[in-house]
C-alpha cells in the first residue's frame, strides 16, 4: 500500500480520486509531500506525472482521466466520554492542500494526540472538537463520520455511538454535509433516517489492502476534476454541466475540460458491497456461530442462546433501533444491471456489485488467490478498461472472449441481483452464492477473515 501501487490499482479498478489515507502519521506525511505534486486543482498526483499533466494542461488540449488523482485524507479515532457513557467514534477528514493538513496535525499534537501510533491515530477530543478544528484550519474542509453504523467504532454504533448527528456534533452538527454507509449498509438502509435527509450518503472502499480498493466507490460527475467539484458535489449537489463521454472500441473513458474557474457537480450514483456481505450486518457471535435477523432478535432478545453473552449488536438492526421512516425504493434494470432509485428525486441511486476477484473464483471454482483466479482478473482489465467497466458495462460476449462462458453468465447474475449472501455478523465476512446450489466461496472468507481479523473492531 505505496502511493504508487494504490494508484496502479486504482487504474486497474477505473478509478480516477483516491484518497491518500493516514496523513496524519509523520511518515505517512512524508511519504505524500515527497512523492505527491498538487495538480492545481486541490487534488494530487505522483511526481512523475506532473510534468506530463503540465505539457497537456499547457498545450490548450483537454485532459483526459487517466492519471490518478489523489484527495488528501483520514481517519481518526475519537474516544471520550459524554453523556456518562464512553463514546468511541471513526470520523474521516479531507482537506484541499498540504499546508493545511500540516496545521491540523500541529492541533493535534498540541492536544496531546500520539501521531506516531498508528495511521489512523486515537485521540480523547470529542467529535465536536475534532470537527471545530478541522473548520477552524480550513472552512472548505469536509467531515464525514466513518462507516456509520459499526457497531464498536461509530456515531450510530450500538455500543459506543450515538443516536443522531446532533447529539454526537452539538452545534457543528450542520457541518456534517455527508455520512459514510460503510461495508454493512446501503443508501437504502440510511435513507430510513430522517435527519440524513439533509445529508449525502458516500460510500468508500475502507480497503486495507491493494485488491480491495474499490469494493465500494462514490461517483461524481463534473466538469472539472477538483478539489471543489468533490466538495460542491457533497455539500450542494449541483447539477452536472460540460461532460462529453468518448467511446473507444470495448473501452470507455470520460474527457473532462479543465478550468481555471469552479464548475458545479453531483454525485452521479455509488457503488456499493451487497450490505449482507459486510461483517456487521446481522447480530450474533462469530465464537458460536450464531446469528439472527432483526425480527427474530425482537422476538428471542440479544443474548447468545449457546453461551450466554450479550450478541453483537448488528447495523440492520440498529438501523431498525434508529430508523424515523419508511422509504420506499424503485428498482431500475438498464442495460442489465440493476439500480435501486429512492423515492426522493433529489437522491442519487446506487448498484450493488460483487468484486470481481470473488466473481471469478465461485465461476472458476477456486480461491479469490489462486494463479488461476489472479491471472484471470488481469486479462479481463487488460482487454477491457477496468474492474468497474468489467462489471457494469462490458459486453458479455467480449467477456466470454477473454474468459469463461461461466463468468460471463455470472457477470450478468451479479449485474441483475440474481445471487444469494449469506449474511455476515460480528467480524464474519457474508458468504456470495452466485449460484445457490454451491457452497460458495469458502476459501475467501476464510482468508479475508484471516488477513482481517486484527481488524475486527475498526474496519466498516
Amino acid at each position: 500500500m505505496v502511493l504508487s501501487q494504490m494508484a496502479h490499482w486504482a487504474k486497474l479498478k477505473g478509478i480516477s480520486v483516491l484518497a491518500t489515507a493516514d496523513f496524519t502519521h509523520p511518515f505517512w506525511f512524508d511519504k505524500i509531500k515527497n512523492e505527491l505534486e498538487e495538480a492545481g486543482n486541490g487534488l494530487y498526483v505522483l511526481r512523475q506525472t506532473a510534468n506530463s499533466l503540465r505539457q497537456t494542461a499547457g498545450s490548450g488540449k483537454q485532459l483526459a482521466i487517466s492519471e490518478v488523482y489523489f484527495l488528501l485524507s483520514c481517519e481518526v479515532s475519537s474516544i471520550y466520554s459524554q453523556g456518562g457513557k464512553g463514546r468511541r467514534i471513526h470520523t474521516l477528514f479531507f482537506f484541499p492542500s498540504l499546508k493545511s493538513v500540516e496545521k491540523f496535525n500541529q492541533a493535534l499534537l498540541k492536544r496531546g494526540a500520539n501521531l506516531r501510533s498508528d495511521g489512523r491515530p486515537i485521540v480523547g477530543i470529542s467529535s465536536r472538537d475534532l470537527c471545530e478544528i478541522a473548520l477552524n484550519i480550513d472552512d472548505q474542509a469536509l467531515v464525514i463520520p466513518a462507516h456509520a453504523w459499526t457497531p464498536w467504532f461509530s456515531v450510530f454504533g450500538a455500543f459506543s455511538g450515538f443516536d443522531s448527528l446532533e447529539e454526537c456534533f452539538g452545534d457543528m452538527v450542520d457541518n456534517i454535509f455527508a455520512i459514510e454507509s460503510g461495508l454493512s449498509s446501503d443508501p437504502a438502509m440510511n435513507w430510513q433516517i430522517e435527519e440524513l435527509d439533509t445529508r449525502s450518503i458516500v460510500s468508500f472502499s475502507d480497503a486495507h489492502s491493494l485488491e480491495k480498493i474499490g469494493r465500494e466507490a462514490t461517483v461524481f460527475e463534473a466538469g472539472e476534476i477538483s478539489y471543489n467539484a468533490i466538495y460542491d458535489a457533497i455539500v450542494k449537489g449541483s447539477k452536472v454541466t460540460n461532460v462529453t463521454n468518448v467511446s473507444k472500441g470495448n473501452k470507455s473513458s470520460e474527457t473532462f475540460e479543465t478550468s481555471e474557474t469552479f464548475v458545479p457537480s453531483k454525485i452521479a450514483f455509488t457503488i456499493e458491497f451487497y450490505p449482507e456481505e459486510g461483517k456487521y450486518h446481522f447480530t450474533g457471535h462469530r465464537d458460536c456461530s450464531f446469528s439472527q435477523n432483526p425480527q427474530e432478535t425482537a422476538e428471542k432478545g440479544d443474548i447468545c442462546p449457546v453461551c450466554g453473552r450479550p450478541l453483537t449488536i448488528g447495523v440492520v438492526h440498529r438501523v431498525e433501533q434508529l430508523k424515523s421512516q419508511n422509504s420506499k425504493v424503485k428498482t431500475l434494470i438498464e442495460n442489465g444491471v440493476r439500480w435501486i432509485h429512492s423515492d426522493n428525486p433529489a437522491r442519487p441511486p446506487y448498484v450493488s456489485l460483487v468484486p470481481l476477484s470473488e466473481i471469478l473464483a465461485e465461476a472458476l471454482g477456486v480461491g479469490v488467490g489462486t494463479k488461476t483466479a489472479v491471472e484471470g482478473y488481469h486479462k479481463l482489465v487488460a482487454n477491457l478498461d477496468s474492474e468497474f467497466n468489467v462489471l457494469l458495462k462490458a459486453d458479455l460476449d467480449e467477456v466470454s472472449r477473454y474468459s469463461a462462458p461461466r463468468v460471463a453468465e455470472a457477470i450478468q447474475k451479479v449485474r441483475s441481483g440474481d445471487i444469494v449472501v449469506e449474511p455476515g455478523y460480528d467480524g464474519k465476512f457474508g458468504v456470495v452464492k452466485i449460484w445457490p446450489e454451491t457452497e460458495g466461496n469458502v476459501e475467501k472468507n476464510v482468508q479475508e477473515n484471516k488477513d482481517e481479523g486484527q481488524l475486527d473492531l475498526f474496519a466498516g
